[in-house]
Formats: C-alpha cells, structure tokens, sequence
C-alpha cells in the first residue's frame, strides 16, 4: 500500500515538473509575446482561455506517457 501512495506522489510531481517545463518552454520560444502580462496585466481573457485549454491537453498527454 505504502509502495503504490508513494509511487503516485513521485508520477504526480513528475507530471507537474514536466507541465512546467513545457510552460517555460513556450514561454521561452514566443519572446515577442509574453503570455503571463498579457493575461495579468492587459486582462486578456482569450489567451487565458487558450493557455488554460493547452495546459489540460498538455497534462492529459503527460498523464498518458507516464502510465
């Protein structure tokens, strides 16, 4: 029991490390278009809603490699 609780925390943060770096990543790539001041500062809701959709599609992906 013990084995399968610890092996879920470590996939869990592996997950999130890996959705992280992907967000870094685009983050990194796009250096025209900086995505967290167009979201926080100029409000803008269609990009919030893009990066939202690809944040899931992306942990839906990792969570299917990593089973």
């Amino acid at each position: 029991m013990q084995n399968a609780i610890i092996a879920s925390v470590v996939y869990a943060l592996l997950g999130i490390g890996i959705l992280l770096a992907v967000f870094i990543l685009i983050e990194v790539l796009t250096p025209k278009h900086n995505l967290r001041r167009e979201i926080l500062e100029k409000n803008n809701l269609a990009l919030a809603v893009l990066a939202g959709f690809f944040m899931v599609s992306m942990a839906i992906i990792i969570a299917s490699a990593i089973q």
